[in-house]
């Protein structure tokens, strides 16, 4: 039994994959799916998948073919004089029932990636000692803190059972002190490589509600690819409009726009926080930047192409640069941008119309090149 059920189980689920990999870039472009994100599970809509099965009725009801009516008859109940008129009137809600699967962020960034098309990541620099808790068991004695709540319920309702103490008509089950189970662990000694992710968004007052929506949702997917290929992974965010600041992740979603541009100020900070934190021969680093493609001057544009050149792409495994369409922005950056660097200098350009866009934007920054 145990085995049809494995099997069951495991067809399910690619029934289960199959549905997402066909609504994968609707489920991209969707926000929402950001909300239903738990620590290491994310819900995801899917059409119910319901079972074939026979409806039996009651009994005594009479079967196929009995009951009044002449043979040849129609059976239909709507007017015999009007053929396939029915009685009732248009519905107003739809038939499909959804049904919300859990499925963990690792699972989501394979469907991701099979479906993009995405590679495997090689990670680059040396790898670092490190040390990870694992647990191997369960023991008698512990802390309250790894107390397992499973294995000491069942413990304390054994006990009660073979003692004659459990009542099913009041069945409380209440552990004593040696009931109590607890997890047991131990250090495990493994090496691991690191990566650093550095957003930089451009805040000024060209970049509306619309576009911080549309980076919000892309660095969440960019985010589940990544931390699928490095154990060890820090995110930092920066703001810009005239200046750049570091701030945390809520404050770099919710900034409301306002000022000018300066684009060069986020890649100094960029770059003073790659020097300081982040040597090379150690992490992996990738730094975003989404803005909608205007700069205050070509002098300030002139400056970043240098701070790239000269500090950035020396560090990074690669720079994305994604332009958020906008009805104020001019667009200027990604062309200048493309004139000075190729996929070769590891500089990598998307241009993203609106939510539609997203996954393609997916695929330029992480696609095969990479």
């Amino acid at each position: 039994m145990s085995l049809t059920i494995h099997r069951d189980h495991s067809r399910f689920k690619n029934i289960v994959r199959g549905k997402i990999k066909d609504n994968l870039k609707k489920y991209i472009s969707q926000g929402e799916l950001i909300g239903k994100k738990g620590k290491d599970l994310i819900s995801i809509p899917i059409p119910q998948i319901d079972i074939p099965r026979f409806t039996y009725g009651q009994k005594n009801t009479g079967s196929v073919g009995m009951g009044e009516g002449e043979i040849g008859q129609p059976l239909s109940s709507g007017d015999p004089n009007q053929p396939g008129q029915g009685q009732g009137g248009a519905g107003e809600k739809g038939a499909e029932h959804m049904l919300e699967v859990d499925l963990s962020l690792e699972e989501m960034a394979d469907i991701l990636g099979e479906e993009l098309g995405l590679p495997k990541i090689e990670p680059r620099g040396q790898k670092l000692p490190n040390d990870r808790f694992k647990y191997t068991g369960v023991n008698t004695q512990g802390p309250e803190s790894l107390k397992h709540f499973k294995r000491t319920y069942r413990q304390a309702l054994r006990r009660q059972l073979l003692t004659g103490a459990y009542n099913k008509e009041n069945p409380i089950v209440i552990p004593y002190k040696e009931d109590k189970r607890y997890r047991a662990w131990k250090v495990v000694k493994e090496e691991q490589v690191s990566a650093v992710i550095i957003y930089m968004m451009d805040v000024s007052g060209s970049m509306g509600e619309e576009q911080k929506e549309i980076v919000r949702i892309e660095s969440f997917w960019i985010d589940t690819w990544l931390k699928r290929h490095y154990r060890a992974i820090e995110t930092r965010y920066i703001i810009h409009d005239a200046a750049a600041k570091e701030v945390d992740q809520h404050t770099f979603f919710h900034t409301k726009e306002s000022g000018g541009t300066m684009i060069s100020s986020a890649y100094q900070l960029c770059a003073d926080l790659i020097d300081k934190h982040y040597p090379k021969e150690q992490w992996n680093i990738y730094p975003f930047h989404f803005s909608d493609g205007d700069n205050w001057s070509n002098e300030d544009t002139k400056v970043c192409l240098d701070l790239l050149k000269t500090r950035i792409l020396p560090a990074a495994n690669v720079f994305c640069y994604g332009q958020v369409e906008s009805p104020y922005g001019s667009g200027q950056f990604i062309k200048d941008l493309r004139e000075q660097f190729t996929t070769k200098d590891q500089v990598l350009t998307s241009e993203i119309k609106d939510k539609n866009y997203i996954a393609k934007s997916i695929q330029d920054f992480l696609g095969p090149q990479k």
